[in-house]
């Protein structure tokens, strides 16, 4: 039995301990073999865990699977789906998917519930009223949210979807990037160059943009994102999608992570030396980057394929309360949803307005490649 989530940095963040606790509880230490990162069963069955959205590909024994639990998998994306749901195919194999959804867009939500499920799949609704064992102090804390707050009870007890994850940063903006239909098929231009804006972290995500620049607007192309890779991955898979590259924006405390996955030398360097054109966004405070994020994003047109999980990251992106120096401070939340939106916040703070490029640069030019054409709803359509 593998049991996997989208994302899983330590066998910490797994359900190992789940099912330890249960172990015990029903009085099964004799019929189990409790281990470190996995669990061992006396007639022969094993669990063991993994995060799928890096590692899908590798997962060891996965032909050999006869059940695979995916928890919490609202946070699941379409190309993890598409890699899992076909390597799980052992005779009388099952995929179990156990979530509570956040948006109606998100891949898992649209799979099996929106959309006719696979064939196959047996899709059930349950919520706590389902629960014959459910405590009366959790039915208290619902009550009490129910009546302080209703839409976020309706979510958080009742498996609503909400439109707009609760908190989130850039909750406005992506509600007029949706309304607006500027998340569509946009084309890479082969008449102008690719700028990336990085985010990097040290045995961490790294994210990266790619953004085409014209008058008026800027196409958000792609987006790559993976962890504990060598810069040198980061490149080389760039490289291997064929764009015409301009620079490379790295974060203002880029001596922060001078070093990347036991590269030997700084990430700068290392870009400089295979011939990449290397700028550093000017340091800004995260509140006036992300004011900086929310200027730019009426003019963004984002990809719906090639940058769906850079946009999952910008929908999730979100306040929360922190503790500091003992007291209550809001600021945005650390996770996984950071890094592709701190990246996000680079491409707003280092871009150039389009009037402030150089008019004299040698690049080719298509004086109707960059046209386009809005409707009275506010919808829009590229067209050359």
């Amino acid at each position: 039995m593998l049991c996997a989530r989208e994302t899983q940095a330590s066998i910490e963040a797994s359900v190992h301990h789940l099912l330890r606790d249960q172990i015990e509880a029903l009085g099964l230490e004799g019929q189990y073999n409790v281990q470190e990162k996995k669990i061992l069963g006396a007639n022969g069955s094993e669990f063991f865990f993994a995060g799928l959205k890096h590692n899908v590909r590798n997962i060891k024994s996965a032909e050999s699977v006869d059940i695979c639990w995916v928890e919490e998998a609202q946070s699941v994306s379409k190309d993890t789906w598409q890699t899992l749901i076909p390597t799980i195919r052992k005779e009388g194999s099952e995929i179990w998917v156990s979530y509570n959804p956040d948006l109606l867009s998100d891949a898992t939500h649209q799979m099996f519930v929106v959309k006719p499920p696979p064939p196959g799949a047996v899709v059930v609704r349950i919520s706590y009223r389902d629960n014959p064992w459910f405590p009366e102090a959790l039915r208290l804390e619902c009550e009490h949210l129910r009546n302080q707050n209703p839409d976020e009870w309706a979510h958080v007890w009742d498996g609503q979807c909400i439109s707009v994850l609760a908190s989130a940063i850039y909750a406005n903006e992506l509600r007029l990037v949706d309304e607006q239909q500027r998340i569509c098929s946009v084309p890479y231009d082969r008449s102008k160059k690719v700028d990336c804006f990085w985010d990097l972290g040290f045995g961490d995500r790294c994210a990266v943009w790619f953004v085409q620049q014209g008058p008026f607007e800027y196409r958000l192309i792609d987006y790559l994102e993976n962890e504990r890779q060598p810069i040198t991955w980061y490149l080389t898979e760039m490289q291997r999608r064929g764009y015409l590259y301009g620079r490379d924006f790295l974060p203002w405390d880029i001596g922060t992570h001078a070093k990347l996955m036991g590269a030997g030398k700084s990430i700068e360097g290392i870009m400089r030396d295979l011939g990449r054109t290397v700028e550093i966004v000017p340091k800004l405070s995260v509140v006036d980057g992300i004011n900086a994020a929310r200027l730019i994003f009426p003019q963004c047109w984002f990809d719906a394929e090639r940058c769906a999980d850079g946009l999952n990251a910008l929908r999730h992106y979100r306040y929360g309360v922190i503790e500091k120096d003992g007291r209550a401070t809001r600021e945005p939340l650390h996770s996984w949803a950071s890094h592709g939106s701190d990246a996000f916040r680079y491409f707003a703070v280092g871009i150039k307005p389009p009037e402030d490029r150089n008019e004299t640069s040698d690049e080719p030019e298509d004086e109707f490649a960059w046209s386009s054409r809005f409707d009275s709803t506010g919808g829009g359509a590229w067209m050359r």
